[in-house]
């Protein structure tokens, strides 16, 4: 997971929308919008004009779009509000641009993708595209901490131990994508897998967000409060994403929670099911998305083959989201627990919202 586009479901946008979610991160919505403009427009003491796209050539996306696309950044903003954010608050909103970023332009190298946050005009090499985005968006966090320290936000000291916690935070995530780089060997089970897997890529992802807070605010027992409840919605939202990149994930040979449900919970009929899917990934190779349908046949996989680990994945999905918004309610968030199973339902991207449909038709069928 990456912070990538969330909310792609109509149907709980409206219900989030109806029950007055999307109104009140709306003021966030606006802040965070100039958030990325300033960082924007920040790029040329950075980076030359020559290597810039003008914002002018690029098109303005809605506030919905911005709002599904940057869903969790605008999430975080609000929280620290509630926190008691004050005078450093667009300064965080921005930090956390930049650390977006940087997880980003890794990912991107670590999965061969390009995904673009930055307007830069580098031409068609990705890998080399993916590795200036990140240095950019180093820079221009370094570029904020000059800012601040001569503004008088805080010592340049204090920007630099924060730069350095920040590191190591990183390094730390960034272990466990390492370990997987030649494949795991091994199917933990799913609390296992959950405690040492998912609270560390989808949990110390969204602590991220506090690194630059728990450097410069004062109430402490409340930041950390405030951190640890965030990293429990970022686990939530961990295990959701492997519903949604479960094919992917076996073509990586990466850690993926359904997996461990499945050998786990699941009848012998499903785990031989998943064995031969995972040689017959493993066998197409890089081809193996040419070879999808072939592989994994028609319509939803997830569905047809494998829906009650499924849905004891999700069951877990939504404890982890109930707990972390009783968490932030009880330090004054706004956002009712009673609506987390909607929240948990709607961050999948586009890719997800047909599978996330049918888990949920089941789960109602049940109950």
């Amino acid at each position: 997971m990456t912070l990538a586009p969330v909310f792609r479901s109509k149907e709980s946008t409206d219900f989030l929308r109806e029950r007055g979610v999307v109104a009140r991160m709306f003021p966030h919505l606006v802040a965070q919008r100039e958030a990325m403009a300033d960082l924007e427009a920040a790029l040329t003491a950075v980076l030359g004009r020559e290597y810039l796209h003008t914002s002018g050539g690029r098109p303005t996306v809605s506030d919905e779009e911005f709002l599904q696309d940057h869903f969790f950044l605008i999430l975080f903003r609000a929280f620290f509000e509630t926190l008691g954010a004050r005078d450093r608050i667009d300064f965080y909103t921005q930090v956390n641009i930049c650390i977006k970023g940087i997880i980003t332009a890794a990912d991107n190298l670590f999965d061969q993708e390009f995904k673009e946050l930055i307007p830069l005009k580098l031409g068609s090499g990705k890998t080399f595209g993916s590795i200036m985005q990140l240095m950019s968006f180093e820079r221009l966090l370094m570029h904020l901490g000059l800012q601040g320290a001569r503004a008088g936000k805080f010592d340049i000291d204090q920007f630099q131990h924060f730069n350095r916690e920040l590191l190591n935070r990183l390094a730390f995530i960034g272990g466990l994508e390492g370990s997987e780089e030649d494949g795991v060997t091994t199917t933990p089970k799913m609390t296992e897998m959950i405690d040492n897997v998912h609270r560390v890529r989808g949990g110390s992802l969204f602590s991220l967000a506090f690194a630059a807070p728990i450097e410069f605010e004062e109430d402490m027992d409340r930041w950390v409060a405030g951190e640890k409840a965030l990293a429990r919605l970022g686990t939530a939202f961990q295990i959701v994403d492997d519903l949604t990149d479960f094919e992917f994930d076996l073509h990586r040979r990466s850690h993926n929670l359904l997996c461990s449900a499945i050998m786990e919970h699941g009848t012998e009929s499903e785990r031989a099911k998943l064995k031969a899917l995972k040689a017959a990934v493993l066998e197409a190779g890089e081809e193996w998305e040419a070879s999808r349908d072939a592989i994994f046949g028609a319509g939803d996989i997830i569905d047809r083959e494998f829906s009650v680990p499924a849905l004891e994945v999700l069951k877990r999905a939504r404890t982890e989201a109930r707990l972390a918004f009783e968490e932030m309610a009880a330090l004054g968030f706004w956002f009712d627990p009673a609506d987390s199973d909607e929240v948990v339902h709607a961050i999948v991207g586009l890719e997800g919202v047909r599978r996330m449909e049918l888990l949920v038709e089941k789960t109602r069928v049940q109950s």
